[in-house]
């Protein structure tokens, strides 16, 4: 489920920003607006539901 301070990461192949993860800052009517951070910029992309997954935070991680 993607709800707003979900990360996600775009899987749209097709995209520019296809493999990026973001943070999500709003969800309305399947369309999901993201902020991506990268250095010394920050830019809100707006994507359709469709184009993004869910990235589990915790996975990869040792305990």
């Amino acid at each position: 489920m993607i709800l707003p301070g979900s990360i996600v990461r775009v899987i749209n192949p097709e995209d520019t920003y296809y493999k990026f993860e973001g943070l999500v800052q709003r969800v309305n009517n399947g369309q999901v607006g993201v902020l991506f951070e990268g250095g010394n910029w920050d830019k809100i992309v707006t994507f359709q539901l469709r184009e993004l997954e869910a990235v589990d935070p915790t996975a990869g991680k040792k305990r």
